[in-house]
């Protein structure tokens, strides 16, 4: 069967917006979560998230492309551009019917719809955007990644909520497997810091409402968390078979050797408390990776700092590990960046592959205190300097979307 290796990746995200800077706030401890300054938040309950800061998308787009887009799409063509630009791809030199691209977004163009619906109860239907369906449907994502740099191959989007990346880097490795591409431009993008979006989550009372220190907010595990901090941004991988990454004398990060995913079959937005299906994906995936599950070091859990999700990934870590479960290395990232709803597969994945690249285990931070229903190694507080060969990437959405995807240390 072929080999799916990983050559390049790109990253927006409330820690950084480019993979040094990321990596380095990632191991290092910092909260990208902050008051928010996207629109007056003064009256709400929650008034924190993560947002990207000091965004210049002309660096890269032309103001044609900014004009035309939504900023959710903007984020994608951005990150691409990073992994594309750090995998050293020569796209002039390449088969474009062999590149393809997946992007996922969980919600899409939001901060269009809402525009657009402002012009329409404030002047008239007459002056709504003739561009307000090409920037707000969720596809426009993948297709302008596909546009922008001309690639030909599979191309399309995944929604299933906080599973969509992780969904959207599976099935970029399945083309390559099904010799559907030689390389595949994968992840997700997220840009749904809007008044309209934020007050949704609000309602559901699934975010943290601690105001007062907004980088202590989200405490992924700790006995004293209250919900998710919502984030943006965006993060890409460039995969492409081994034998197209050899050939071209690529700079190979790791391997992505498996993934598992099902569903709840539960409820629409809470999870099984037992973890049952959370844990048949973990075993889904090292099971195609062909590994034994106690060759899993370390895991980035979904981990997203509300009661329910967190005693079920650990609930469902031992279910799925038995014994070996006390001798993994656990994190979330989510406690520094948020989390970024559709994209934070693929920030998360990149978060992994990191650890198994430089040898370093980033933190969960904000553990200050214990909870009895959430008792294994969470890394707190301070990153972990540990070789890691083989991990595993865990997402579940809303629906009970759950994915599981399977990195390793590439070996030739």
């Amino acid at each position: 069967m072929k080999r799916v290796v990983i050559t390049g990746q790109g990253v927006l995200s409330p820690i950084g917006n480019n993979i040094d800077d990321y990596y380095k706030n990632l191991i290092n401890g910092v909260s990208g979560v902050d008051y928010i300054t996207k629109f007056d938040a003064s009256s709400m309950k929650v008034k924190i998230a993560g947002e990207i800061k000091d965004f210049k998308p002309e660096d890269v787009l032309t103001r044609r492309e900014i004009r035309r887009s939504d900023i959710v799409t903007q984020y994608a063509m951005v990150t691409a551009d990073e992994a594309i630009k750090g995998s050293e791809l020569d796209l002039e030199n390449e088969d474009s019917d062999r590149i393809g691209v997946i992007v996922a977004t969980g919600i899409g163009g939001a901060n269009t719809w809402e525009q657009q619906h402002q012009v329409l109860l404030n002047e008239s239907g007459d002056r709504v955007s003739p561009f307000f369906v090409p920037m707000m449907i969720i596809n426009s994502v993948s297709a302008y990644v596909s546009i922008k740099f001309g690639l030909k191959g599979p191309n399309f989007s995944i929604v299933s909520a906080c599973a969509s990346s992780g969904h959207a880097i599976a099935d970029a490795y399945n083309q390559i497997i099904l010799d559907n591409a030689d390389v595949m431009i994968c992840g997700g993008s997220e840009a749904a810091i809007t008044k309209l979006c934020f007050s949704g989550f609000i309602a559901l009372q699934a975010l943290s409402t601690r105001n007062d220190v907004p980088q202590k907010a989200s405490r992924p595990f700790d006995a004293d968390r209250d919900g998710f901090i919502m984030a943006e941004g965006a993060g890409m991988l460039v995969l492409e078979s081994y034998e197209h990454a050899k050939k071209r004398g690529a700079n190979i990060l790791a391997e992505i050797i498996g993934y598992g995913y099902n569903g709840d079959a539960y409820h629409i937005t809470a999870p099984v408390e037992t973890g049952d299906g959370a844990a048949k994906c973990m075993e889904l995936a090292v099971k195609r990776s062909k590994k034994k599950m106690e060759d899993v070091q370390y895991i980035n859990a979904h981990g997203t700092s509300t009661k329910l999700n967190d005693q079920m990934e650990t609930k469902a870590i031992k279910t799925a590990f038995n014994d070996h479960a006390d001798n993994l290395l656990i994190s979330s990232t989510k406690s520094m960046t948020g989390h970024l709803l559709g994209a934070t597969s693929a920030i998360e994945a990149i978060a992994t592959i990191l650890a198994i690249k430089n040898g370093i285990v980033p933190p969960t931070i904000n553990q200050e205190k214990k909870d009895p229903e959430c008792d294994l190694n969470y890394v707190p507080n301070e990153a972990i300097k540990k070789d890691i060969d083989f991990a595993l990437s865990n997402s579940f959405g809303f629906g009970g979307h759950n994915v599981c995807l399977a990195f390793s240390k590439f070996n030739g």
